[in-house]
């Protein structure tokens, strides 16, 4: 007899998707704990509205896959909820405070944190050096308790010994001293992935973790995601592989158009005949004559 899948999902997945088993499966469905709600959230660009989601609502301690066709919005959402970038309308709330239209080091500092599809290691200091700056709060960084070292140097201590953890679990511990230009791209993406850690976030968007990495450390980035929501870290992430969103996602979430259109677990997201036509059109499975015209079920042509 086959085993029960459920009981083969780490601890962080089988309480993810007990907890999301009783959420309505339609678009901005209310969470059980949401640690992210966005409402009424606008972006356009001249003529072409990039962003108008009604409301979304992301759940605690689950991974929340955001997917779409190309254009359909999904990386300006992050640039907006994450401060870099400014709707021309729209409010959100992490873990009930109001966060709208905060820079950047401000959402990191509420513990929000994100990764971009380009990744932006500094290419000319150490990979160690590149995790250090990923630290809050370090004295060293502000202008009277740097000519201290007695100030700072304990938390620098703190810190490097956290950046060495890091690099060491996502394999990168050995290449420490080397400078961040010389890993390949998806160790790049490790990199990005590990600084973004040392912000200890309570939230970490990736957008496309998977983009120009190869085969061989997919299933490497995989296992990460999956861990960084096993250590208590909610995820959201931009992604096109949709073999990818199936293994470790929790919770979909479709945009078309820059409007959500559909929400559910992956298996029922992608049987969803909405999310079907986002992709492939609502015309996808009609046969085409020579002409390009529908056919009915009788062959003939049917009325364009």
């Amino acid at each position: 007899m086959p085993a029960d899948p459920s009981t083969t999902l780490a601890p962080g997945a089988r309480a993810a998707q007990a907890v999301l088993a009783s959420v309505p499966q339609q678009p901005g469905a209310p969470k059980p704990d949401p640690m992210l709600v966005a409402d009424d959230v606008r972006r356009a660009f001249g003529g072409l509205v990039a962003v108008d989601v009604a409301h979304l609502e992301v759940q605690r301690g689950a991974i929340t896959a955001l997917i779409g066709p190309n254009g359909a919005g999904k990386t300006t959402l992050f640039n907006l909820l994450t401060g870099f970038d400014t709707p021309d309308s729209g409010r959100w709330t992490f873990n009930g405070q109001q966060v709208s239209g905060l820079a950047p080091y401000r959402m990191a500092r509420k513990g929000v944190v994100r990764t971009f599809q380009l990744t932006k290691a500094l290419s000319r200091m150490t990979v160690l050096d590149n995790m250090r700056l990923g630290a809050r709060g370090q004295s060293g960084e502000r202008l009277l308790p740097a000519f201290f070292q007695f100030a700072w140097s304990g938390q620098e201590r703190t810190v490097t010994a956290r950046a060495m953890e890091l690099l060491d679990r996502f394999n990168l511990a050995a290449k420490a001293d080397d400078f961040a230009g010389s890993l390949s791209g998806g160790q790049r993406k490790l990199l990005e992935m590990a600084r973004a850690l040392m912000c200890e976030p309570e939230l970490i968007m990736l957008d496309e973790p998977m983009a120009g990495v190869n085969p061989a450390l997919t299933q490497s980035l995989l296992g990460h995601i999956k861990g960084i929501r096993e250590s208590g870290t909610t995820v959201v992430f931009v992604e096109h592989d949709m073999d990818m969103v199936h293994d470790i996602s929790d919770w979909v979430v479709v945009m078309a158009q820059g409007q959500v259109i559909a929400e559910g677990p992956p298996s029922a997201v992608m049987r969803d005949r909405v999310v079907i036509d986002a992709y492939l059109g609502s015309h996808h499975d009609r046969a085409l004559t020579a002409t390009g015209e529908g056919l009915t079920k009788d062959g003939s042509g049917g009325q364009a």
